[in-house]
């Protein structure tokens, strides 16, 4: 490729879309299940209700339906869509890929198709690789689809867990344009030594030579997932914005993946970031895992809260242990 700046590529996001199931799981149907009550869920979680699949429901087809709401509120076309980026850990099948059982039933021709498992860190991931396709010159349009299928691997006898998930998929649009970076930033890391805090067995029952629980469920430690999340995130919004040549005072909106209600108090706390200009889905939706972050950036632009040129910094954390960041300017 041609150095010369004259020829450079950036990519925006132009479109966003979301869908949750209509099942609602409220705290009072979960006390019914297993020992808890809604006071103790929201003093602890700030969750109030989740959606959950319908029988015959699943991971693609959460997708499609975030697909098919990003099509009803902007006028895009995705029939020239060259790449779909699925960001899940809960895939209908090992494989065939999510993505390519997107591809086929939206009838996109020519895409490239590609799962990601970044788990809760997975829709930044996938918005950073969609970035990096279209800056490198080898792709035009990307289709960004976070969802995750949260109530088929959670263990409803387990009150500490069975509380905060729910299902649900956030799609975006990101294109060549013409005109300057939307990205402006991005920060990864990981530490898998923490990977034994949660996770969910599949060929190997074992963890650097410790036993797992043999469950194809959802393990959790919250306690240290929690004290991580906490001591991480904060220095990854500071490296973020840092690489960016920006202070804090210039984000606009906060968009935490969203897990625990008080996990991003706490964030905000130590990041010195206004939790009132934090944007979360949990309370309505629960931690949606890949889908948490989208879910919150269609709810605040159908609702007009995030207008265009507002600088967001999206945050997205979880199993691996991994965590990835993105300082985006909102073009939409």
């Amino acid at each position: 490729m041609n150095s010369d700046h004259t020829s450079a590529m950036y990519a925006g996001i132009t479109a966003i879309g979301a869908y949750v199931p209509e099942r609602v799981l409220s705290n009072d149907d979960l006390a019914r299940i297993v020992d808890t009550n809604d006071e103790w869920i929201v003093q602890r979680t700030g969750i109030r209700e989740r959606r959950i699949c319908a029988p015959d429901q699943y991971t693609s087809d959460l997708c499609v339906a975030a697909v098919e709401n990003m099509l009803s509120r902007y006028p895009v076309t995705i029939d020239d869509v060259d790449l779909i980026l699925v960001a899940t850990h809960t895939p209908d099948y090992p494989f065939p890929s999510v993505a390519c059982l997107v591809q086929t039933h939206l009838g996109i021709r020519a895409a490239g198709t590609v799962d990601m498992n970044a788990t809760c860190a997975g829709f930044v991931y996938a918005l950073h690789t969609a970035n990096g396709m279209i800056a490198s010159g080898l792709h035009r349009k990307v289709l960004v689809i976070g969802a995750d299928n949260m109530s088929r691997i959670t263990d409803y006898t387990d009150r500490t867990t069975c509380i905060l998930f729910g299902d649900g998929a956030g799609a975006a649009l990101v294109e060549k344009t013409s005109s300057e970076p939307a990205f402006l930033a991005a920060h990864q890391g990981s530490d898998g030594s923490g990977g034994g805090h949660i996770y969910r067995t599949g060929i190997r029952s074992d963890m650097s030579g410790k036993p797992l629980h043999d469950s194809k469920l959802l393990v959790q430690n919250g306690r240290e997932v929690y004290k991580w999340a906490v001591q991480t995130i904060p220095h990854g919004m500071h490296s973020l914005l840092e690489k960016a040549g920006r202070p804090m005072e210039s984000v606009d909106w906060f968009i935490p993946h969203s897990a625990n209600l008080r996990m991003i108090e706490s964030i905000c706390e130590k990041s010195g970031y206004p939790i009132d200009r934090t944007l979360t889905s949990m309370v309505r939706f629960g931690n949606t895992s890949a889908a948490s972050i989208p879910l919150s950036m269609a709810e605040a632009a159908a609702s007009g809260r995030i207008k265009a040129g507002d600088t967001l910094l999206l945050y997205g954390f979880g199993g691996g242990l991994t965590h990835a960041g993105l300082l985006v300017r909102w073009t939409v």
